[in-house]
Protein backbone atom coordinates (compact mmCIF):
# COMPACT_ATOMS: atom_id res chain seq x y z
CA UNK A 1 0.00 0.00 0.00
CA UNK A 2 0.93 3.68 -0.71
CA UNK A 3 -0.02 6.78 0.47
CA UNK A 4 1.41 10.73 -0.31
CA UNK A 5 2.84 12.58 2.19
CA UNK A 6 4.01 16.15 1.18
CA UNK A 7 3.67 15.11 -2.60
CA UNK A 8 6.18 11.82 -2.11
CA UNK A 9 4.55 8.42 -2.53
CA UNK A 10 5.37 5.85 0.27
CA UNK A 11 4.52 2.35 1.67
CA UNK A 12 2.89 2.40 4.78
CA UNK A 13 5.87 0.53 6.01
CA UNK A 14 8.17 3.04 4.34
CA UNK A 15 5.79 5.63 6.29
CA UNK A 16 5.99 4.14 9.70
CA UNK A 17 9.95 4.27 9.77
CA UNK A 18 10.37 7.55 8.95
CA UNK A 19 7.87 8.87 11.44
CA UNK A 20 9.01 7.81 14.71
CA UNK A 21 9.71 10.42 17.33
CA UNK A 22 12.54 9.04 19.41
CA UNK A 23 12.86 12.87 20.78
CA UNK A 24 9.68 11.72 22.82
CA UNK A 25 11.63 9.79 25.42
CA UNK A 26 14.88 10.44 27.13
CA UNK A 27 16.94 7.65 29.04
CA UNK A 28 18.09 8.36 32.93
CA UNK A 29 21.50 8.26 31.25
CA UNK A 30 20.58 11.08 29.39
CA UNK A 31 18.77 13.17 31.89
CA UNK A 32 21.83 12.51 34.41
CA UNK A 33 23.97 14.44 31.79
CA UNK A 34 21.71 17.34 31.04
CA UNK A 35 19.64 18.12 33.91
CA UNK A 36 21.81 20.85 34.96
CA UNK A 37 21.62 22.49 31.15
CA UNK A 38 19.89 26.16 31.14
CA UNK A 39 17.09 25.26 29.36
CA UNK A 40 16.25 21.68 30.96
CA UNK A 41 12.82 22.01 32.89
CA UNK A 42 12.16 18.17 35.10
CA UNK A 43 8.67 18.41 35.88
CA UNK A 44 7.53 15.31 38.43
CA UNK A 45 3.80 14.98 38.24
CA UNK A 46 1.70 12.91 40.51
CA UNK A 47 -1.85 13.34 42.24
CA UNK A 48 0.07 14.09 45.20
CA UNK A 49 3.42 15.50 46.63
CA UNK A 50 3.83 12.25 48.70
CA UNK A 51 7.09 10.50 46.22
CA UNK A 52 7.86 13.85 45.46
CA UNK A 53 9.16 15.11 49.09
CA UNK A 54 10.24 11.38 50.04
CA UNK A 55 12.59 11.82 47.62
CA UNK A 56 12.65 13.33 43.71
CA UNK A 57 15.58 14.06 40.95
CA UNK A 58 17.31 16.90 41.67
CA UNK A 59 16.39 19.87 40.42
CA UNK A 60 12.27 18.70 39.59
CA UNK A 61 9.74 21.03 39.95
CA UNK A 62 6.21 19.31 41.50
CA UNK A 63 2.99 19.94 39.79
CA UNK A 64 -0.23 17.74 41.04
CA UNK A 65 -2.18 16.19 38.80
CA UNK A 66 -5.77 17.75 39.81
CA UNK A 67 -4.21 21.47 38.35
CA UNK A 68 -3.68 19.68 35.07
CA UNK A 69 -6.95 17.78 34.82
CA UNK A 70 -10.47 18.97 36.53
CA UNK A 71 -13.74 17.80 36.47
CA UNK A 72 -16.02 19.83 34.06
CA UNK A 73 -19.83 18.83 34.20
CA UNK A 74 -19.19 15.44 36.57
CA UNK A 75 -17.07 14.66 33.75
CA UNK A 76 -13.29 13.90 35.70
CA UNK A 77 -10.05 14.49 34.13
CA UNK A 78 -10.79 17.41 31.56
CA UNK A 79 -8.62 19.63 30.39
CA UNK A 80 -8.03 22.44 32.97
CA UNK A 81 -8.60 25.81 30.96
CA UNK A 82 -6.10 27.69 29.02
CA UNK A 83 -5.22 30.53 31.30
CA UNK A 84 -5.32 28.33 34.38
CA UNK A 85 -2.87 25.74 32.62
CA UNK A 86 -0.56 28.56 31.19
CA UNK A 87 -0.64 29.91 34.98
CA UNK A 88 0.60 26.35 36.07
CA UNK A 89 3.01 25.94 33.78
CA UNK A 90 4.55 29.17 34.32
CA UNK A 91 4.32 28.69 38.00
CA UNK A 92 6.88 25.95 37.24
CA UNK A 93 9.15 27.77 35.36
CA UNK A 94 8.53 26.67 31.83
CA UNK A 95 8.96 28.83 29.15
CA UNK A 96 8.49 28.50 25.37
CA UNK A 97 12.20 27.68 24.50
CA UNK A 98 11.65 25.11 27.72
CA UNK A 99 12.76 21.45 26.93
CA UNK A 100 10.35 19.84 29.40
CA UNK A 101 11.06 16.59 30.81
CA UNK A 102 8.38 14.67 32.70
CA UNK A 103 8.35 11.96 34.68
CA UNK A 104 6.08 10.67 37.72
CA UNK A 105 6.21 8.03 40.55
CA UNK A 106 3.91 4.64 41.18
CA UNK A 107 2.22 5.21 37.95
CA UNK A 108 3.30 6.77 34.11
CA UNK A 109 -0.16 8.13 33.59
CA UNK A 110 0.38 11.57 35.20
CA UNK A 111 2.97 11.99 33.44
CA UNK A 112 1.39 11.11 30.03
CA UNK A 113 -1.17 13.30 30.85
CA UNK A 114 1.12 15.99 31.33
CA UNK A 115 2.58 15.37 28.02
CA UNK A 116 -1.03 15.42 26.21
CA UNK A 117 -1.55 18.56 28.22
CA UNK A 118 1.60 20.38 26.85
CA UNK A 119 0.75 18.79 23.22
CA UNK A 120 -2.57 20.43 23.32
CA UNK A 121 -0.74 23.83 24.31
CA UNK A 122 1.94 23.73 21.10
CA UNK A 123 4.36 22.56 23.29
CA UNK A 124 4.67 18.61 22.28
CA UNK A 125 7.38 19.20 20.55
CA UNK A 126 9.52 20.61 22.91
CA UNK A 127 8.55 17.64 25.48
CA UNK A 128 9.49 14.27 26.43
CA UNK A 129 8.89 11.39 29.33
CA UNK A 130 11.78 9.70 31.47
CA UNK A 131 11.87 6.38 30.16
CA UNK A 132 10.88 3.98 33.08
CA UNK A 133 10.27 7.00 35.38
CA UNK A 134 11.08 7.45 39.16
CA UNK A 135 11.61 3.97 39.33
CA UNK A 136 14.59 3.75 37.09
CA UNK A 137 16.01 6.02 38.23
CA UNK A 138 15.95 4.74 42.19
CA UNK A 139 16.46 1.64 40.97
CA UNK A 140 19.70 2.89 39.36
CA UNK A 141 20.70 4.48 42.66
CA UNK A 142 21.04 7.59 41.04
CA UNK A 143 20.49 10.56 43.51
CA UNK A 144 17.75 11.59 44.88
CA UNK A 145 17.15 14.98 46.71
CA UNK A 146 13.98 16.19 49.38
CA UNK A 147 15.15 19.52 48.51
CA UNK A 148 12.10 21.41 46.97
CA UNK A 149 12.84 23.39 43.81
CA UNK A 150 11.80 26.87 43.39
CA UNK A 151 12.07 28.07 40.09
CA UNK A 152 11.69 31.62 38.84
CA UNK A 153 8.25 32.21 36.60
CA UNK A 154 8.47 31.40 33.25
CA UNK A 155 7.09 32.96 29.98
CA UNK A 156 5.04 30.27 28.23
CA UNK A 157 2.66 31.52 25.43
CA UNK A 158 0.27 28.60 24.89
CA UNK A 159 -0.71 27.50 21.11
CA UNK A 160 -3.60 25.19 21.82
CA UNK A 161 -4.78 22.91 19.40
CA UNK A 162 -8.61 21.99 19.77
CA UNK A 163 -8.14 19.34 16.92
CA UNK A 164 -6.14 16.84 19.13
CA UNK A 165 -9.57 16.87 21.51
CA UNK A 166 -11.90 14.89 19.59
CA UNK A 167 -15.92 15.32 20.78
CA UNK A 168 -19.08 12.79 21.56
CA UNK A 169 -20.41 13.88 18.21
CA UNK A 170 -17.51 12.99 15.86
CA UNK A 171 -16.72 9.53 18.20
CA UNK A 172 -20.78 8.79 17.63
CA UNK A 173 -19.96 9.00 13.78
CA UNK A 174 -17.18 6.61 13.87
CA UNK A 175 -19.10 4.11 16.29
CA UNK A 176 -20.77 0.92 15.02
CA UNK A 177 -18.33 1.19 11.90
CA UNK A 178 -16.10 -1.74 11.06
CA UNK A 179 -12.53 -0.53 11.77
CA UNK A 180 -11.51 -1.92 8.91
CA UNK A 181 -13.84 0.11 6.51
CA UNK A 182 -12.73 3.74 7.89
CA UNK A 183 -9.78 5.78 7.66
CA UNK A 184 -10.01 6.57 11.72
CA UNK A 185 -9.80 3.54 14.25
CA UNK A 186 -11.53 4.09 17.55
CA UNK A 187 -9.57 2.68 20.17
CA UNK A 188 -10.27 1.84 23.83
CA UNK A 189 -6.84 1.26 25.74
CA UNK A 190 -8.67 0.05 29.26
CA UNK A 191 -8.45 -3.72 30.42
CA UNK A 192 -10.06 -6.75 28.18
CA UNK A 193 -12.36 -7.37 30.51
CA UNK A 194 -13.59 -3.74 31.05
CA UNK A 195 -13.92 -3.76 26.85
CA UNK A 196 -15.70 -7.39 26.72
CA UNK A 197 -18.17 -6.11 28.91
CA UNK A 198 -17.16 -8.79 31.88
CA UNK A 199 -16.99 -5.31 33.84
CA UNK A 200 -18.23 -2.92 31.75
CA UNK A 201 -18.81 -2.21 27.86
CA UNK A 202 -17.10 -0.45 24.80
CA UNK A 203 -18.47 2.14 22.45
CA UNK A 204 -19.28 -0.20 19.33
CA UNK A 205 -16.70 -0.48 16.45
CA UNK A 206 -13.73 0.11 19.26
CA UNK A 207 -10.77 -1.95 19.21
CA UNK A 208 -9.26 -3.40 22.13
CA UNK A 209 -5.71 -2.75 22.98
CA UNK A 210 -4.77 -2.41 26.78
CA UNK A 211 -2.59 0.54 27.62
CA UNK A 212 -0.11 -1.29 30.26
CA UNK A 213 0.69 -3.46 26.69
CA UNK A 214 2.17 -0.38 25.66
CA UNK A 215 5.33 -1.26 28.84
CA UNK A 216 7.93 -3.62 29.40
CA UNK A 217 6.36 -4.82 32.25
CA UNK A 218 3.43 -3.85 34.80
CA UNK A 219 6.05 -2.84 36.81
CA UNK A 220 8.70 -1.77 34.73
CA UNK A 221 7.11 1.65 33.23
CA UNK A 222 9.89 1.88 30.26
CA UNK A 223 8.50 1.38 26.61
CA UNK A 224 8.74 -1.37 24.88
CA UNK A 225 10.83 -1.33 21.87
CA UNK A 226 9.59 0.49 18.52
CA UNK A 227 9.64 -2.78 16.70
CA UNK A 228 7.51 -4.36 19.29
CA UNK A 229 4.96 -1.63 19.09
CA UNK A 230 4.36 -1.79 15.75
CA UNK A 231 3.72 -5.13 15.70
CA UNK A 232 1.47 -5.45 18.27
CA UNK A 233 -0.72 -2.46 16.81
CA UNK A 234 -0.26 -3.63 13.01
CA UNK A 235 -1.36 -6.88 14.30
CA UNK A 236 -4.52 -5.44 15.91
CA UNK A 237 -5.11 -3.19 12.51
CA UNK A 238 -3.77 0.05 13.67
CA UNK A 239 -1.93 0.59 11.32
CA UNK A 240 -0.17 3.72 10.35
CA UNK A 241 -1.83 5.28 7.66
CA UNK A 242 -5.01 5.60 9.86
CA UNK A 243 -6.23 8.49 12.37
CA UNK A 244 -6.21 6.73 15.70
CA UNK A 245 -8.81 8.19 18.65
CA UNK A 246 -7.62 6.73 22.29
CA UNK A 247 -10.27 6.55 25.01
CA UNK A 248 -10.69 4.88 28.58
CA UNK A 249 -12.86 5.43 31.75
CA UNK A 250 -11.99 9.11 31.98
CA UNK A 251 -9.14 10.36 29.96
CA UNK A 252 -6.36 9.01 32.37
CA UNK A 253 -5.44 5.41 30.88
CA UNK A 254 -5.84 6.70 26.79
CA UNK A 255 -3.12 9.14 27.50
CA UNK A 256 -0.52 6.47 27.69
CA UNK A 257 -1.59 5.44 24.47
CA UNK A 258 -1.93 8.66 22.84
CA UNK A 259 1.74 9.13 23.60
CA UNK A 260 2.54 5.70 22.34
CA UNK A 261 1.11 5.92 19.29
CA UNK A 262 2.13 9.59 18.63
CA UNK A 263 5.63 8.11 19.71
CA UNK A 264 4.91 5.49 16.80
CA UNK A 265 4.50 8.68 13.97
CA UNK A 266 0.62 7.85 14.04
CA UNK A 267 -1.73 10.61 13.78
CA UNK A 268 -3.42 9.98 17.28
CA UNK A 269 -6.25 12.27 19.28
CA UNK A 270 -8.03 11.78 22.46
CA UNK A 271 -11.78 11.18 23.04
CA UNK A 272 -10.88 13.22 26.54
CA UNK A 273 -14.55 12.59 27.66
CA UNK A 274 -13.95 9.18 27.54
CA UNK A 275 -16.60 6.46 28.65
CA UNK A 276 -17.31 8.73 31.66
CA UNK A 277 -19.07 11.43 28.97
CA UNK A 278 -20.27 8.27 26.76
CA UNK A 279 -22.56 6.37 29.70
CA UNK A 280 -23.59 10.14 31.36
CA UNK A 281 -25.16 10.44 27.66
CA UNK A 282 -26.84 7.35 27.42
CA UNK A 283 -25.14 6.80 24.65
CA UNK A 284 -25.46 2.66 22.82
CA UNK A 285 -22.77 0.72 23.96
CA UNK A 286 -21.75 -3.17 23.18
CA UNK A 287 -20.60 -6.36 25.04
Amino acid sequence: MTIKLFGTLLTTAALACAASHPDMLVSTDWLASHSGDAKIVILHVAPNRTAYDAGHIPGARFIALPELAVTRDGIPNELAPVDDLKKVMEAAGVSDDSRVIIYSDASVLPATRAFFTLDYLGHGEHAALLDGGLEKWRKEGRTLTKDASVPAPGRFTPHPKPELVVQMDAVKQMSGKPASSLSEVLLDVRPAADFRGEKGAHIPGALNAYWMENQTSHEDQALKSEAELRKMYETLGVTPEKRVVTYCNSGMQATQSYFTLKYLGYDVRLYDGSMSEWKAKNAPVEK
